[in-house]
């Protein structure tokens, strides 16, 4: 299981707290690895501030990993190169994004990437994560 994370995640913590909160990186990717244990899944986490680094790591990730969860920061709503590695990857997929985009600027309401991913998780604060790690347990186990 592969975490993904776009650009200025890196500063999560320090970056606008009241809209993202104080957690930072390192508490995301612990809490998140903490449910993937607890679901017997493992979970590598990385994150870049370059969309050609994202793509790449996509490509690895088929036939490596069975599932990916994204959250692509502002790559979201224009970048059409990771839309179709994500389109590439072949698995389950879930997108994170903090905040809700919807009540946000209007730039930020479409998501390039959702018509490639299984389901999107917005809004919740960083719980999202553990949400969409949940909704990967779940996909993995092929229940209806």
């Amino acid at each position: 299981m592969l975490l993904m994370h776009g650009p200025n995640l890196d500063a999560l913590g320090k970056r606008q707290p009241e809209l993202y909160g104080s957690f930072t990186l390192a508490d995301v990717e612990k809490m998140t690895g903490e449910v993937a244990a607890e679901l017997g899944l493992s979970l590598v986490a990385m994150q870049s501030n370059s969309e050609s680094c994202l793509v790449r790591e996509v490509h690895q990730a088929k036939g490596n990993y069975d599932a990916l969860i994204v959250n692509a920061g502002a790559l979201t709503h224009y970048s059409w190169a990771l839309a179709d590695a994500l389109a590439y990857f072949g698995g389950p997929i879930v997108e994170v994004h903090i905040t809700n985009t919807y009540a946000r600027e209007p730039w930020r309401h479409t998501s390039v990437l959702s018509p490639y991913v299984s389901g999107s998780i917005l809004g919740f604060g960083v719980v999202g994560y553990e949400l969409a790690m949940r909704a990967i347990g779940h996909l993995l186990s092929n229940a209806p």
